[in-house]
């Protein structure tokens, strides 16, 4: 499996932009997440990302916090996750990034949980409540083990912070496209593209967006302005085996 770094390199050099569903770890439950890692590798993601289930989302929407909440009273949890995640990271294409806040980090200690991360397999790491003034020490310790630590800006970021995150940021940097938590919209805010413009104009490293894409037309969009991955959240909904499975495998590479 490619770092996330790698990936960025390979998909550039054949111009394309890159295709990165998410999916919450645990809904209905972990067997099934193992199949849909699997399913959405096989059917054209080049990254995928895993939501590990958190009591308190503050960045998510009612449906990633919905199966949130459905994964966590199944008992899903985060060392369960990564145990899981071992078990099928080996025979994956797409790397995967694991998205957590920043809480459970701490309850385990940094150290232990970059160990276990990195023994996972797992290869990016996105922490959306992770303080900008906070990251170095996360950043520093995880690039050490090969995990690369992904900075989110958002449409209100000021152009010096855009700098410094666009700096730090390793893998790509995540464009949050929407003011608020995750979720389906049917318009983007214009502002998305000139924000993607104000961060290319200070780093060459890929820009990903994510944060309410839910369809081929709106990825498409992104797409023409300038960004080198869309993020795909509405894959976060899984409602029972059969049709967990059916819905991931629905979602095959469109750009």
């Amino acid at each position: 499996m490619n770092s996330i770094s790698q990936r960025f390199e390979i998909l550039r050099a054949k111009k394309q932009c890159a295709l990165i569903p998410f999916i919450t770890a645990g809904d209905p439950d972990l067997e099934t997440t193992a199949e849909a890692l699997r399913v959405l590798d096989g059917s054209g993601a080049d990254l995928i990302e895993l939501g590990v289930p958190y009591s308190d989302p503050l960045a998510d929407g009612p449906m990633i916090q919905s199966a949130a909440t459905r994964a966590l009273k199944h008992g899903t949890r985060l060392i369960p996750v990564l145990e899981m995640a071992q078990s099928v990271t080996r025979s994956l294409r797409s790397p995967i990034i694991l998205f957590t806040y920043y809480n459970p980090i701490l309850n385990m200690g940094v150290q232990e949980f970059l160990l276990r991360v990195a023994t996972s397999g797992i290869k990016g790491l996105v922490v959306p409540d992770l303080p900008l003034e906070e990251a170095d020490i996360l950043i520093q310790s995880a690039k050490t083990l090969g995990i690369e630590v992904t900075l989110l800006v958002t449409l209100n970021s000021s152009p010096e912070r855009i700098q410094a995150i666009a700096r730090q940021s390793q893998g790509f940097v995540y464009l949050v496209s929407v003011i608020g938590v995750t979720g389906m919209r049917s318009l983007f805010d214009r502002r998305v593209k000139d924000v993607l413009a104000e961060i290319r104009s200070v780093t060459d490293k890929p820009i990903g967006v994510g944060f309410g894409i839910s369809t081929d037309v709106q990825a498409r969009q992104v797409s023409e302005w300038g960004a080198d991955a869309v993020i795909v959240e509405r894959l976060c909904a899984t409602f029972g085996r059969d049709n967990a499975i059916s819905r991931t495998a629905s979602h095959s590479r469109f750009l």
